[in-house]
């Protein structure tokens, strides 16, 4: 008998193992993984780049910030090159991402690494882990459930108050309840892992261009080479290998086109060739290669009162463009620990996990607006360097402030801002078919530009306040109105910039906010080269 049976050793199933040791030492944890450990580092799972609610979970609510400085790499934020003339000459295209790292840190983790760390961490800590074990079969019920685990030793028959499907895509009560949610976004990914480091910064001799970054550390970033229907990731990895990835629109680019490694370099080569001459130089280090169908997934509940619960993979997942992969981890780590522990005091956790389900699954539905329909923008440098302000402003302001200061876990907290959460929500929406209906009716090309989130203060403070003192309520509802003001400020900006760059945008999409205060978005402005051919 146990308390918790978690399905799944992977990132989400040892951190939420990890966050019940911390938080309810006293609970019998069992947690089944079908590899064996230890596993192969770098080579092994995809989803190396965490944001700052990921890495804000892991630093500091697990207490992993020794290991991650050790073992992992800080990372120089999010950079992005936009499309110039055929992608052959990085220094000429637009570059956005930051000169220096960012005042709230994140990391780029090797998973293998990572995942080998938390599993002896957990294990040392009196969390029985039962690795080389599968779930052959679960069975659900009060006041226990039944789970039989098929491991080395053969099959043996555990009982739970709680299980949580940590098992990734597999999906072990998604699948047996009918659970699954099919969504709009249809990309695709594949990828691969090279063991040598592919430095961004030495793709050029340009002194100019090197000189926008003098540390020489762009490679530390996650690189994201930019096109219309796609983006193509570059990921250092603390091991010294390199996570390189192709994630397109199965419209624009087929699937078929990126499944197998040669006709990923062929499509590189087409799309991306200065990118394809240097994974060419490397073809004989590449460690593994993996491709991936229509990846985002829904879920129509993933926290039960029947005390079960799906967390990562197993529940939900939107996209890796901005790396939110780890968020929701977090965010669904948070709300389970929440109520495991508050159940195991003899609390009725009923109403809680039904306010939980519909929360995390609203946060799901906001982050998938920023990718369904939008692929086609990622060509457009102008456009997409208003609508990565936005986008990040939004995650800063709202989503990630209530991660840090810890509301997430307080529904009534919630509630009392939910006329906020609904104003917010809808901008957002607004705001998404605006940057679409902007790239509809402007195709001008840009190029031998850089350019800054960070250079606009509200958006590198909102950036910096995530580290700041924790709130009570009523400072907090007041801080939360006061960045949406700035959302505001930042919409009827960004509206401007749009329509004075294509008057021809359609009224309907208008946000209504012509007139009030605006912020100085001057620096994000690009200027279009007469000469550019869109790609």
């Amino acid at each position: 008998m146990y308390d918790v049976v978690i399905a799944g050793g992977g990132l989400a199933g040892l951190c939420l193992a990890r966050q019940l040791r911390l938080e309810a030492p006293g609970l019998q944890l069992l947690v089944v993984e079908k590899r064996r450990h230890p596993v192969r580092e770098a080579a092994f799972k995809v989803g190396e780049s965490s944001v700052e609610i990921g890495a804000h979970y892991l630093e500091n609510i697990l207490g992993l910030e020794p290991h991650l400085r050790a073992r992992h790499l800080e990372k120089l934020g999010l950079r992005y090159f936009f499309p110039h003339h055929g992608n052959r000459e990085i220094h000429r295209r637009v570059e956005l991402g930051p000169s220096a790292f960012p005042p709230v840190p994140s990391f780029q983790l090797d998973r293998g690494r990572l995942e080998n760390f938390l599993l002896e961490s957990v294990r040392t800590s009196g969390v029985e882990v039962a690795d080389g074990a599968s779930v052959k079969a679960l069975r659900l019920g009060d006041p226990f459930h039944t789970i039989d685990v098929d491991g080395p030793q053969g099959v043996r028959e555990v009982h739970a108050r709680w299980v949580v499907d940590a098992s990734g895509r597999a999906g072990l009560i998604k699948r047996q309840l009918g659970l699954a949610r099919a969504v709009g976004h249809g990309a695709n990914a594949s990828w691969f892992r090279i063991k040598s480091r592919l430095r961004v910064d030495d793709w050029s001799d340009d002194p100019s261009w090197r000189s926008r970054v003098e540390t020489g550390l762009r490679w530390q970033s996650t690189n994201h080479l930019m096109g219309r229907g796609y983006w193509v990731w570059l990921i250092p990895l603390g091991s010294g290998s390199t996570s390189v990835g192709i994630v397109a629109d199965g419209d624009i680019h087929p699937f078929a086109r990126i499944n197998r490694f040669e006709r990923a370099l062929e499509w590189l080569r087409e799309f991306e060739p200065q990118c394809a001459d240097v994974v060419e130089a490397h073809a004989g280090e590449v460690e593994d290669f993996l491709a991936l169908r229509h990846y985002a997934h829904g879920c129509s509940r993933v926290f039960s009162p029947d005390r079960w619960a799906l967390v990562g993979e197993a529940g939900v997942f939107t996209d890796p463009f901005y790396s939110p992969g780890s968020d929701f981890i977090a965010m669904g780590n948070d709300y389970v620990t929440d109520l495991i522990v508050r159940h195991s005091r003899g609390e009725d956790i009923a109403a809680r996990a039904e306010r939980f389900d519909v929360t995390y699954r609203r946060l799901f539905d906001a982050f998938l607006r920023l990718y369904e329909g939008q692929y086609a923008l990622m060509g457009n440098a102008q456009v997409m360097t208003a609508k990565a302000a936005w986008d990040n402003a939004s995650y800063w302001a709202i989503t990630a402030l209530l991660f840090f200061q810890r509301r997430y876990r307080r529904p009534e907290f919630i509630e009392s801002i939910d006329d906020l959460l609904r104003r917010f929500f809808s901008l957002h929406v607004r705001m998404q078919r605006l940057f679409h209906a902007w790239d509809g009716a402007d195709a001008r090309g840009y190029g031998d530009a850089f350019t800054n989130l960070m250079r606009v203060d509200e958006l590198r403070a909102l950036q910096a306040a995530l580290a700041g003192p924790m709130l009570d309520d009523d400072a907090l509802r007041l801080r939360l109105e006061s960045n949406f003001g700035i959302l505001e400020r930042l919409a009827r900006s960004i509206q401007a910039l749009a329509t004075d760059a294509a008057p021809s945008i359609e009224p309907s999409v208008h946000l209504g906010m012509a007139t009030g205060d605006r912020l100085n978005i001057e620096a994000l402005r690009l200027s279009p080269q007469a000469a550019a051919v869109p790609v």
